[in-house]
């Protein structure tokens, strides 16, 4: 196949950001976003076109069945030694063929959808221009040929999210979110980085494929099996910290300070996804040389996803309830891979033909719910930015009744919760499953956990759906105060919710009815993995999904909600602590002030000052005051000079005489 085109990919939205960024301020607004617009619709159509020549018109391997990684072009950077080389390339593969969809679809939506929401905003050109380097970064990160430049565009990915999140840097709140997101991040990546140095010095490459290995490298990682679950184990921190793992989790709520387009960019197809996107490109080694590693990943996420979950159901910030909720899906994504080796301690063999669908399935069930989760979370997203578009706070207790004067945006929003929620025939519930099938097979303790968090997503969804859709409206109730009647936003907003909810609907509606009709779960990423339908955890997380809608029925469908008013009475100091996160932002206020500037900085701090500043600065004292002392030899006087040179000769002779 002739993937020639491929280069345009990157090279496209780099050009967008370096011409917006330096002649964005003489043109027009509506210039500058038909510009960074128009190159997003070319990237979308090439990177469709790339996964149709992949998936359809080249196929799969004839000998394998499975489809070949092909690399475009590898050429070499940078080069220091034979060891230390650094490349850059297009590589292709079933994923990253999936990744150039979801990225360039939910970027091209909100490229189209920001026409409406930044409309008269001071920096629009800039803010069309930090979209074009985000989308571009995120798309170099995954069609990297080799670890290195997947770091190179990974730390580009951070740049534009501190750039974008700070977007309104004239605010305090703004400014410290995006310093917030900036510093936890830069904090995970160097364990990223140090996993990288581990793994380049012992096997000797950068690239993932260790085929080419050298016997001495290979015997090196024989003899010392610590060396890979160490470095690979290093570089999931990186991960974890991207994607917002508990607990580096923290910069995840405040970032919803910058812009609602770009919350959605960074939840549903960039920075939060690059994590997961980490681990499974990574997969194999894990699989070869950290299976154990690969289950406490497994671990950590379902702890998160249970954590974010129960946080989302008591706060009141629709976005930050957004948010939670994004956490906590991509805690059941890093849980869908973790789950993929069955556990040692009973007794069976990983990659064996007994077990070899386990491990497809929790592969497939991770990236399909990925593709899933970008749709319907970006729909959920640009569907919060129409309703605070519409009244002006991200607070529910200012909305409620919405559906009277927002009926696309509410259709469009119920249409999102059901399939996070996973209802079937809606998308969520195709992915949810496989990962809760993978879960049981794995550990049906594990698979009880997923399932609870999954009645908890239903419930904490339905409950934000009901608070902005149909609790008391805040403008019926306030309108003769002077209260800012909501409305509908305008095309620009809400065609890209009806695409995106589309999108939902009908993945969920094909791959339900393939569930139904052929006993197979369907793979969004054509890795070749499948399974046959486990009927009851689809029955059971379907009843328990329908449970927490009733739920949150019951406590938030009426105008008041006695119910849940009374629990919040009831449970105080819990409702409080679900509402503050429970305090793990103070926790990590108490660990940075109290143990690391105090203990650590205040001490380094004195050292330097008073230790190393203090050997300087005596060095430069001595030298002077050496100088000073002898400067009068250096006075110019031919007597004085004299005088010294007999004194030393005398001197000199003096001594030769006793010696």
């Amino acid at each position: 196949m002739d993937y020639s085109y491929v280069f345009l990919i990157l090279l496209l939205p780099a050009l967008t950001f370096v011409l917006l960024g330096l002649a964005g301020m003489k043109m027009s607004h509506k210039t500058a976003g038909l510009i960074g617009t128009c190159s997003l619709a070319i990237i979308t159509v090439l990177c469709y076109y790339t996964a149709f020549e992949y998936f359809l018109v080249q196929g799969r391997d004839a000998a394998t069945g499975l489809y070949p990684t092909v690399t475009v072009f590898d050429v070499t950077w940078l080069k220091f030694s034979e060891l230390l080389t650094f490349n850059i390339g297009f590589r292709i593969t079933p994923i990253s063929a999936m990744m150039l969809i979801v990225i360039s679809t939910v970027s091209f939506m909100v490229h189209i959808y920001s026409f409406g929401y930044m409309h008269g905003e001071k920096g629009f050109q800039r803010y069309y221009a930090f979209l074009s380097l985000f989308t571009m970064s995120m798309l170099g990160l995954v069609v990297a040929t080799n670890i290195f430049q997947m770091y190179l565009f990974w730390e580009l990915v951070g740049v534009s999210s501190y750039l974008l999140i700070g977007f309104y840097y004239p605010l305090h709140a703004a400014v410290a979110a995006s310093k917030k997101a900036f510093i936890v991040t830069r904090f995970a990546d160097l364990f990223f980085l140090i996993g990288i140095l581990f793994y380049s010095f012992y096997v000797g490459t950068f690239n993932y494929d260790l085929t080419a290995m050298a016997p001495a490298q290979a015997g090196a990682l024989q003899q010392a099996s610590w060396i890979m679950p160490t470095a690979l184990f290093l570089m999931f921190i990186g991960g974890a910290g991207k994607s917002a793992m508990f607990p580096l989790h923290i910069w995840l709520p405040d970032a919803m300070e910058g812009p609602t387009p770009v919350s959605a960019l960074i939840h549903a197809a960039t920075m939060v996804v690059a994590g997961v996107y980490l681990v499974a490109s990574l997969f194999p080694l894990f699989i070869e040389f950290a299976p154990q590693a690969l289950h406490w990943v497994a671990y950590i996420a379902a702890f998160t996803a249970f954590y974010a979950a129960a946080v989302a159901c008591c706060q009141s910030d629709i976005k930050r309830v957004l948010a939670f909720s994004t956490i906590s899906q991509i805690g059941f994504m890093l849980v869908a891979l973790g789950v993929c080796m069955p556990d040692p301690e009973l007794g069976k063999v990983a990659m064996t033909e007994e077990y070899a669908d386990v491990n497809g399935l929790g592969y497939m069930a991770g990236m399909y719910h990925l593709f899933t989760h970008a749709m319907f979370k970006a729909c959920l997203f640009l569907g919060a930015g129409c309703i605070i578009h519409a009244v002006h706070s991200n607070e529910k207790m200012y909305m409620g009744g919405l559906r009277k004067y927002m009926p696309v945006t509410h259709w469009t929003f119920l249409i999102s919760c059901l399939a996070i929620a996973g209802i079937p025939f809606f998308s969520g519930f195709c992915s949810k499953d496989e990962i809760l099938v993978a879960c049981y097979n794995f550990s049906p303790v594990m698979g009880v956990i997923m399932s609870g968090i999954a009645a908890m997503t239903a419930f904490y969804m339905f409950r934000l759906y009901y608070s902005i859709f149909w609790g008391k409206s805040y403008y019926e109730t306030h309108k003769a105060e002077g209260a800012h009647q909501p409305h509908e936003a305008p095309a620009t907003m809400t065609i890209p919710l009806i695409v995106l909810s589309a999108i939902t609907m009908l993945v969920g509606i094909f791959g339900t009815l393939h569930v139904f009709e052929f006993g197979e779960f369907v793979s969004a990423n054509g890795i070749g993995f499948g399974t046959h339908t486990n009927w009851a955890v689809a029955a059971s997380s379907t009843i328990l999904a329908l449970c927490g809608i009733a739920l949150a029925t019951y406590m938030y469908k009426g105008e008041e909600t006695p119910v849940a008013d009374m629990l919040a009475k009831k449970f105080p100091r819990l409702h409080e602590a679900a509402y503050r996160r429970f305090y793990l932002d103070e926790v990590w206020m108490f660990v940075t002030h109290k143990i690391i500037f105090r203990c650590v900085s205040r001490p380094l701090a004195w050292f330097d000052r008073h230790v190393v500043d203090g050997a300087m600065n005596f060095m430069a004292w001595g030298a002077n005051e050496a100088g000073e002392s002898i400067r009068g030899w250096q006075s110019g006087d031919v007597r004085q000079y004299a005088v010294w040179f007999l004194t030393g000769a005398v001197a000199l002779v003096l001594i030769c005489i006793c010696l």
